[in-house]
């Protein structure tokens, strides 16, 4: 019997970055609140919500809204520069520079997801032998922030940026500080 507590110990859940572009959180454009780009509405009802469906950015904030047809989805970025949309190219809400490096998020989920790994003392990855996704969100992580001696440092730059959220939003996890896209 394993005398380890489940809060110390993490198992990878599978999840790429795919899992989480359903709604992303970025800086509006027009007011530097943050706003949500997530799938447009669909007038033909093809209810298409893949990588590459039509997206609307909406900033409840300043009321700035820009749709984007369906097209190309850069996902490549620069590390040592800040993070961006893949969408609509505009900074990322949920990102914080730390000595070694950016840690970033598209969404609370996201975060919470890395937030799970880097606190984790026991980290179980996807067994060799195990066929399905490998390279999931925390094997992609850059290899100093997997690193124990660096954990601190990436825990605070999450906290800064759990800080940054406005009064309102959730820092919990699976659904929680979502709003609908109107």
């Amino acid at each position: 019997m394993s005398t380890s507590s489940p809060h110390h110990r993490f198992r990878d859940t599978r999840a790429t970055k795919y899992d989480f572009l359903s709604s992303v959180l970025v800086r509006c454009p027009g007011c530097g609140g943050v706003a949500r780009v997530g799938p447009a509405p669909d007038p033909a009802a093809v209810n298409d919500q893949g990588l590459f469906a039509p997206r609307r950015l909406v900033c409840r904030n300043c009321g700035t809204a820009k749709e984007r047809n369906r097209g190309s989805v850069s996902l490549h970025r620069d590390p040592h520069a800040p993070a961006t949309d893949p969408h609509f190219g505009i900074r990322l809400w949920l990102q914080a520079e730390t000595r070694h490096g950016w840690v970033w998020a598209y969404d609370l989920e996201h975060l919470d997801l890395i937030t799970r790994f880097v606190r984790a003392s026991l980290r179980e990855g996807i067994p060799w032998h195990d066929h399905g996704r490998k390279m999931t969100v925390v094997a992609r992580l850059p290899a100093w922030m997997k690193q124990a001696k660096n954990r601190d440092d990436v825990l605070r730059a999450i906290a800064r940026i759990h800080t940054a959220l406005p009064p309102g939003w959730s820092t919990g996890t699976r659904g929680q500080g979502r709003e609908e896209m109107t």
